[in-house]
């Protein structure tokens, strides 16, 4: 790895930290900034999809979305308790942006990626989580849905 996307993948690295510190974030998720500079192989991208089991490529940070679709992105994975998942935002590097809708072959932003595997944007995740899907899917990664134990508390009242 060079360039941009090696110290974007040393930021992951970096619990709890990133642009604008504090706040929403949850404990677990890390954000990575990409500076410029350098280009975005293939290799690399796909790297970056295997490094963690959830990773999302959105404009802006989890913290501070730019935009609504990544701010729903981000909401969807906050109500489900996922804390544990990597952030880049496409916004500090126009290469990146470009690569990744390159190697998944989609157009938009933001991009989700479960266990290496391209999930799709915000309306694909959004459907995954009214349909039920979302929750079986994090089953499957070992990440417990945190509207399972909600459910459960309301059926015990």
């Amino acid at each position: 790895m060079s360039g941009s996307l090696s110290r974007a993948a040393a930021a992951l690295l970096r619990w709890g930290r990133g642009a604008g510190g504090g706040g929403l974030r949850g404990p677990g998720v890390r954000t990575a900034g990409s500076g410029g500079g350098g280009g975005s192989s293939a290799e690399q991208l796909d790297a970056l999809v295997k490094k963690d089991k959830v990773v999302v490529f959105l404009k802006g940070t989890p913290e501070q979305p730019q935009c609504g679709f990544s701010n729903a992105v981000v909401q969807i994975l906050r109500l489900h308790g996922v804390r544990d998942y990597a952030a880049y935002n496409v916004l500090d590097d126009p290469q990146l942006r470009q690569g990744i809708k390159d190697y998944s072959n989609w157009p938009t932003i933001p991009q989700v990626y479960l266990n290496g595997e391209f999930v799709g944007g915000c309306d694909i995740l959004l459907q995954m989580h009214q349909n039920g899907d979302l929750v079986e899917e994090l089953k499957k990664l070992g990440i417990r849905s945190a509207l399972l134990d909600e459910k459960k508390d309301q059926d015990s009242k």
